[in-house]
């Protein structure tokens, strides 16, 4: 069977906040009805299999069985693997750096409208730039990622969504896992 989902957490293990072992989250994300569950590094991405009605579902109770387990809220977005093949194929920064370690990528829950993306200050944190398309921003972060302004509260707050960002070699990584043949 193919995986075919990412649930993307946002804000575990990162600076000894919401602790979270990978072990007790693969648990988490089989209890709620996920097949065939696996994770990638310790900041919050899991693989599964589910139908593409339960799907929808899933970011939803994920997040519910971890603060009923835990106590903690984390935000959960789920990609396809096909929605994270456009990501890769769309980036409108690849190929203008030489570098895809200043490459990031925001996954939002909602898609912004025109009008709270025309809000957004472009200069903001110049040099980076960023790009929305549809419910993603890409993300070109000169002063890396530490120094930016462009932030998850920043976009979270102006487009009124919540986001993950992930960098450009994990979401590489996350389409190669969510492609591959499960054993």
């Amino acid at each position: 069977m193919t995986r075919k989902y990412v649930a993307l957490l946002r804000g575990i293990n990162v600076g000894g906040k919401h602790k979270l072992p990978m072990k007790d989250l693969t648990r988490i994300v089989e209890d709620v009805g996920c097949r065939d569950v696996s994770t990638y590094i310790q900041s919050g991405n899991v693989l599964f299999s589910a139908s593409p009605a339960f799907a929808k579902r899933a970011p939803r109770l994920i997040q519910a069985a971890i603060v009923r387990q835990l106590g903690i809220e984390v935000p959960v977005v789920v990609r396809s693997a096909a929605e994270l093949e456009q990501v890769l194929r769309n980036n409108p920064f690849l190929g203008k750096t030489r570098e895809t370690h200043c490459l990031y990528v925001a996954f939002l829950t909602t898609t912004p409208t025109r009008t709270q993306i025309a809000a957004l200050d472009t200069q903001l944190s110049a040099p980076d730039r960023f790009t929305v398309v549809g419910d993603t921003v890409f993300l070109s972060l000169q002063n890396g990622v530490a120094r930016t302004k462009l932030t998850n509260n920043y976009f979270d707050a102006k487009l009124t969504t919540t986001s993950t960002v992930r960098n450009w070699n994990t979401v590489q990584k996350l389409f190669e896992l969510a492609t591959m043949t499960a054993e």
